[in-house]
């Protein structure tokens, strides 16, 4: 023990801490700009062994900023099911990235003894990194953080943050959930993709294309790697690859839902089905524009929708009956809301903004398809919905019709990562279900439309004044705030507004819809005077997002 701790605080003086920095592992895991995260990717090393050694398990750190600037970094850990980490080590991340270099093994010990951690277990993490020119010293930071404590590091490169959440989930289940390899990834994926794809009648070359923008990111490295598995099944063009344009800069999937526009650097016809990854590839957006030049996104409520209704469709032609949803945000456009409830009949639960909000409301259902606005999302199964769609699957009583549902459920399942939003496993299954219904993206994005919103910041001296409830829907405090918003709301048709805290800095952010674009903009600039009013506002008038 005492010589793991020498080389803890041997290694830990190559990675100094500077005095005073101090950095939150919020929804987004560490960000910052790569200058201050040197000493943080080493320390995180350190809480990745033991959270090894505690749960007996293999786990993964990413060195990844996903859709921030290049020169941004930052990281995520990766629990043993490929999910997020417990809130437990994120406390303890955080602990030992803000304690200062003299306090640094006080605080180790302190986790030691608190999770009764056994030193002797074995401790196994799998790391990966983006294309970020910082990422390589970073992930070679966190790996002697995990040497530092005697564990192993297996160092998978250059990687989608889902591929490695895949690989941990992989590694922990022997096998059961595919092959811990990226090969395996695309062998599994795309085998599913091509059976699904069996099942869609007189596909042309036009309708298996499809223009990819990789935000000049990893995925643009990955879905190239990707496209031999897919034997000319679907045809993809990929743009922003990373060859001249800047990560993240003018495309990607987040540029664009803020922008509402194409990104620079992908040649588009009017018509044309394309879409968007965000640099570490677990968003997707898809998007077209008409022959007017109209430009029209399809963002994660779109995506959640077209999914849910394929879904529905197999299970009733399965004859199964199961308990499923789709899982939003406030962020959910009130259309998408309205029409699941009211059309197709499915139950919507809304939670917190995060992923790991939607994910964990997900797990409450057989079935469960959940995005965020900004095309961050999966599908989950339960282990019993599993097996009762193989149970039928392998019934050799069953009618064809009920026979060819269950299989193309199975192959669903293949064709989705389960563990966390996947932007190429979910393009594939999209690309699926448009070619199995004969759908075109014109009549996908024709199944409800948008209402305008508007979405706005307002800094105020201190963000913990806004308390919420009702899944961040409402203000519970300061006094007055929900009442005054309530009574804006009334001015307008078909509108809805709330404000809620920044996780990680003092601002307020307000998101406002109504009937009409000119609606939604004064909606939310009023309830942004009254959030700068009545919570402390600084800094001058309340500024658009965008």
């Amino acid at each position: 023990m005492m010589a793991q701790f020498q080389e803890v605080s041997n290694q830990s003086s190559l990675h100094p801490k500077p005095a005073g920095y101090v950095l939150a592992y919020g929804t987004a895991g560490f960000r910052a700009n790569a200058k201050h995260l040197d000493h943080i990717m080493f320390r995180t090393g350190l809480v990745a062994a033991l959270c090894s050694k505690k749960t007996e398990a293999t786990v993964g750190v990413m060195v990844t900023a996903s859709h921030n600037p290049e020169e941004d970094n930052g990281l995520k850990m990766i629990g043993p099911m490929g999910e997020m980490v417990a809130p437990t080590w994120e406390g303890y991340a955080t602990l030992l990235a803000n304690a200062e270099q003299e306090d640094l093994l006080t605080a180790l010990k302190d986790i030691l003894e608190k999770e009764a951690i056994n030193m002797s277990q074995e401790a196994s993490v799998f790391v990966g990194k983006d294309t970020r020119s910082s990422s390589a010293s970073f992930s070679q930071a966190v790996m002697d953080g995990v040497s530092a404590l005697g564990g192993r590091s297996k160092d998978y490169g250059l990687v989608t943050t889902p591929q490695l959440h895949y690989m941990v989930r992989c590694q922990n289940t022997q096998g059961q959930y595919g092959e811990a390899t990226v090969e395996g990834y695309y062998k599994k994926l795309c085998q599913a993709f091509i059976h699904l794809t069996k099942n869609a009648s007189n596909c042309t070359d036009d309708q298996k294309h499809l223009s990819v923008d990789g935000a000049n990111g990893v995925g643009a490295l990955k879905v190239r790697e990707m496209e031999s598995h897919l034997k000319k099944e679907l045809h993809l063009s990929v743009f922003n690859d990373g060859t001249t344009g800047k990560l993240n800069h003018q495309c990607g999937a987040d540029f664009l839902k803020v922008q509402q526009k194409p990104p620079t650097g992908i040649k588009m016809n009017p018509g044309d089905r394309c879409c968007s990854l965000d640099g570490d590839a677990d968003r997707l957006v898809y998007y077209f524009t008409d022959s007017e030049g109209q430009f029209h996104l399809l963002d994660g409520d779109k995506i959640a929708t077209l999914i849910i209704i394929f879904m529905k469709e197999l299970l009733t032609q399965a004859g199964l009956n199961l308990n499923i949803a789709v899982v939003q945000t406030a962020y959910a456009n009130g259309s998408s809301t309205r029409y699941l409830e009211d059309t197709v009949k499915i139950t919507v639960k809304c939670t917190k903004t995060g992923v790991k909000h939607l994910h964990r409301a997900a797990q409450e259902f057989d079935i469960a398809v959940y995005f965020e606005a900004n095309g961050h999302g999966t599908v989950l199964f339960s282990e019993a919905a599993e097996q009762k769609i193989q149970q039928l699957a392998e019934n050799p009583s069953i009618n064809d019709e009920r026979k060819r549902a269950a299989l193309l459920l199975q192959h669903t399942i293949d064709v989705i990562n389960q563990t966390v939003g996947d932007g190429i496993s979910d393009m594939l299954l999209i690309e699926a279900i448009l070619a199995i219904k004969s759908m075109t993206i014109q009549q996908w994005d024709a199944i409800y439309s948008d209402l305008p919103n508007r979405q706005l910041k307002v800094k105020v001296s201190d963000r913990k004044i806004i308390v919420t409830t009702d899944a961040e829907r409402r203000a519970v405090s300061p006094d007055g705030l929900q009442e005054t918003i309530d009574s804006l709301v009334k001015k307008y048709k078909l509108a809805r507004a709330f404000a809620r805290p920044s996780g990680t800095e003092n601002i307020v952010r307000i998101y406002a819809e109504a009937e009409t674009q000119e609606s939604a903009d004064a909606l939310a600039h009023e309830v942004a005077l009254a959030v700068y009013n009545l919570a402390g506002g600084v800094g001058g008038e309340p500024k658009p997002l965008h």
